[in-house]
């Protein structure tokens, strides 16, 4: 038996996240990850030289997770894209407007659409998205955008930016926040993909004292009003006063014995998980260079297209990469019609791409979040401690108190490393050695 301060369940984003502020907190840390790699959603593959995301992945800068990384001293390594962008409407490719020549020049909207849009964009940055109040992004924009044209044109990018394909679900705070960041230029694009970010964060823990078990898996957390230890499938078991759950809601219900009876059952309950089907491309070239644009988006449909290696260092023979995804919601996946659904969408934007592929990867059915804030549990907000049981706490993008996808996994992971801080000190700052 080994016993440890903190014993973290998950080696994502949150989970080592959390080590990095607990190590430099002198407690003793171990991550237990049940797969063989570390990163969780943030796992980076490579497929014939290539690094491939699972999924579409941008950074959001000028948030949560931005702010965290610099206190952790992480600096990215990539590039911003240009504004280039398509939309798709009625089975066509248009130039989705960034600059003022090209709204003018644009076959997409009336002149009247064009109007109101230019007006739009002008005010949408001033707009405080804390003041806006608790409505959805669809009541928001019935509101403020007189065209319904120009509505497709904002779901269909907070689409793209939240995968959140529910506007009458959505809460329109954080989606306008979304779209501001999206439209100020605060996508980037990370060379190497989202798994130099974990090797980065990996490092950092490993050098500030934490140690790190893969291939792993906790099945049981022993507590008796307070946690005693972690028992995992292997029939190892690990001591300690204090575990942070970095999965999601059900992997966290399950590895807590009567958990009916914590907060954690509701929880899991009350979630909404947001998936899609994700096909990713390795190319040897891009056959239409007239369709070179960063980002498409089908503004009749729930598909998103983007390709990241225009702007990130993401191969070494200068092969593309292309992420393609059919947004699913809270909806099942049908793999096979998703799929060929999918590969007409890419015919649509670049015909020919077949004669270029080199490799493929696709997920039918990926869950993008564990949850989003919708316009019922505003202001509901989950851990990080969980009531019940005193040194039991969770983190990960179903725990953001507002904020998004990874912006909540690295803002809940400072929440539950706080929290135990704050205990361990409160009771006199004992430690237990990793023995």
């Amino acid at each position: 038996m080994r016993q440890y301060d903190v014993v973290i369940i998950g080696g994502g984003l949150a989970g080592l996240t959390t080590s990095i502020y607990l190590a430099r907190a002198e407690l003793s840390v171990m991550v237990l990850e049940k797969a063989n790699q570390l990163g969780g959603r943030a796992l980076t593959v490579k497929k014939s030289g290539a690094a491939l995301n699972l999924g579409v992945h941008a950074f959001y800068r000028d948030g949560a997770g931005e702010a965290i990384l610099r206190e952790l001293g992480v600096e990215l390594k990539g590039a911003y894209p240009p504004a280039s962008a398509g939309a798709m409407w009625n089975n066509r490719v248009y130039t989705l407007p960034s600059k003022p020549l090209q709204l003018v020049a644009s076959r997409l909207f009336s002149f009247s659409e064009k109007t109101e849009l230019a007006r739009l964009m002008l005010k949408l940055g001033k707009i405080d998205p804390k003041r806006i109040g608790q409505i959805s992004l669809k009541e928001w924009a019935e509101r403020e955008i007189r065209h319904p044209m120009l509505r497709h044109v904002i779901y269909s990018v907070s689409r793209a930016n939240s995968f959140v394909p529910h506007p009458e679900l959505h809460l329109a705070g954080p989606a306008v926040r979304q779209l501001q960041r999206t439209f100020g230029g605060k996508a980037f694009y990370i060379d190497g993909g989202w798994g130099a970010l974990i090797d980065d964060l990996r490092e950092r823990a490993v050098r500030a004292g934490v140690a790190i078990i893969r291939q792993k898996k906790a099945v049981e957390v022993d507590y008796d009003g307070m946690v005693r230890r972690i028992r995992c499938t292997d029939g190892d078991t690990f001591e300690s006063p204090n575990v942070v759950i970095a999965a999601g809601p059900k992997e966290a219900y399950n590895l807590v014995k009567n958990a009916d009876s914590t907060s954690i059952s509701k929880w899991k309950d009350a979630v909404r998980p947001i998936r899609a089907a994700c096909l990713d491309l390795v190319l040897h070239r891009l056959p239409d260079r007239g369709s070179n644009f960063i980002a498409g988006f089908w503004l009749d449909q729930s598909f998103f297209y983007n390709i990241p290696s225009t702007v990130a260092k993401l191969s070494d023979d200068g092969s593309v990469v292309v992420h393609l995804i059919k947004h699913l919601g809270m909806s099942e996946s049908q793999p096979e019609a998703d799929l060929l659904q999918l590969e007409r969408a890419m015919d649509l934007v670049q015909p020919g791409w077949r004669k270029e592929e080199i490799a493929r990867q696709f997920l039918p059915n990926l869950t993008v979040a564990h949850d989003f804030n919708t316009v019922d549990k505003s202001g509901v907000y989950y851990g990080p401690a969980i009531p019940e049981i005193h040194g039991l706490y969770v983190a990960g993008d179903w725990t953001g108190h507002g904020e998004l996808l990874a912006d909540a996994s690295f803002a809940s992971a400072k929440r539950a490393a706080q929290a135990i801080i704050a205990d361990n000190r409160s009771r006199g700052g004992e430690l237990r050695v990793a023995e």
